[in-house]
């Protein structure tokens, strides 16, 4: 069975666990710092204590200069056995170490070596939110079985089973990957992510863009699965500025993406403006939203978005098509196809009061549904925490 949230699945605050340690473990610093944060934030503020694991990087500084701390272990997004089992000893010998009161572990493959580690380790409860399954994702099917094998594996030593999708615990259930998961969704702040009429004219003075100039903006990592080259192609044959906010993690690995920008043709209408951390003042100041990704979770950007008060265009994939409200909050395009990409982008460029109508509804669901304090809120409560 599923557990779509709903307050009367969890126990009151009054039964809430003792003060425990809390041991967040995600794959890179870039999850650690955008997607774990808030709740690692929501964890302290009870008065727990927590610890954030994932590999070496730059943004583990801005977790502590919160006042966090941060490990640093040797997790790779690889297949490589050596590799992995490196990362596993890392993790065992950690909550070891630290004795735990509960891990919960994010993504797939540092989830999969995190609950693994949790139970050599002896660790009494064991959590994991999916963030989207790999075997989901298009890929040769050896890969998705032994994605989908990893996941039956795992969910055996799972104690909380959260998603950020309602379609993939679905998937759990079907799969019987986990009886009873919980689709907690995901959120951002709107007293950060909102419309700003400022922000708007600031950041498109300081680019030289005129204010009637339609701009789409894209945010992501730059990777192949998130659509570029057909999103490149599409643009051409319009009447737009294409704004792309996002880089290459150094962990990601398929398709360099940078001849497919070279080549785009799109000249000065197309801004390679790489990683941000001004994302709701760039997003205030576009017009439209396009996320063309083959495969998802339940994507942060598109949240973001909408609390800007933006429509957004998406393909019609898992995440997504809960997010988008078809023809109310945006448009949804099939994957992988540049020609209904175009004509929905090419729609919502021509007709200014389209994108306002869509935009106000989106922002109001996101308001509604997408709130991070709600969501941050539900996933404590999940956690027992």
């Amino acid at each position: 069975m599923v557990l779509f949230f709903k307050k009367e699945l969890f126990l009151s605050s009054s039964f809430r666990c003792p003060l425990t340690k809390v041991i967040e473990v995600t794959n890179v610093d870039f999850s650690l710092r955008h997607f774990i944060l808030p709740l690692m934030r929501g964890i302290r503020a009870r008065g727990h204590t927590v610890i954030g694991v994932c590999a070496d990087g730059p943004l583990l500084a801005d977790l502590r200069e919160e006042g966090f701390r941060c490990e640093a272990l040797p997790l790779a997004r690889s297949l490589s056995p050596i590799a992995q089992a490196r990362g596993l000893a890392a993790l065992t010998a950690l909550f070891r170490a630290e004795k735990p009161g509960l891990v919960h572990a994010h993504m797939p493959i540092s989830g999969f070596l995190a609950r693994l580690a949790a139970r050599a380790a002896g660790v009494p409860r064991v959590a994991y939110t999916c963030h989207g399954f790999l075997f989901n994702q298009p890929a040769p099917w050896p890969r998705r079985a032994a994605s989908l094998a990893m996941e039956f594996l795992a969910g055996r030593l799972t104690d909380i089973f959260l998603t950020v999708s309602t379609e993939e615990a679905a998937d759990a259930v079907r799969l019987k990957i986990f009886p009873h998961p919980i689709a907690i969704g995901n959120g951002r702040d709107p007293a950060l992510f909102h419309p700003d009429e400022d922000a708007r004219t600031a950041i498109r003075a300081g680019f030289g863009v005129p204010a009637d100039r339609v701009v789409i903006t894209a945010v992501s990592r730059l990777v192949r699965h998130k659509g570029y080259p057909e999103l490149l192609a599409a643009m051409r044959g319009l009447d737009a500025e294409l704004w792309v906010v996002g880089e290459r993690l150094p962990s990601d690995h398929g398709e360099d993406l940078e001849p497919a920008f070279a080549a785009s043709g799109l000249g000065p209408r197309l801004r390679r403006l790489g990683y941000r951390t001004d994302i709701a003042a760039i997003l205030a100041a576009s017009d439209i939203f396009v996320l063309p990704s083959h495969f998802e979770g339940l994507p942060m950007s598109v949240i973001e978005a909408m609390l800007c008060g933006l429509p957004v265009v998406a393909t019609n994939i898992r995440g997504p098509r809960e997010q988008v409200i078809e023809g109310r909050t945006g448009l949804l395009v099939p994957p992988a196809r540049v020609g209904p990409l175009a004509a929905a982008l090419g729609r919502l460029a021509g007709a200014p009061g389209l994108r306002a109508s869509m935009g106000n509804e989106g922002r109001a669901r996101a308001m509604a549904v997408y709130d991070e304090a709600r969501v941050v809120e539900r996933t404590l409560e999940a956690l027992g925490l």
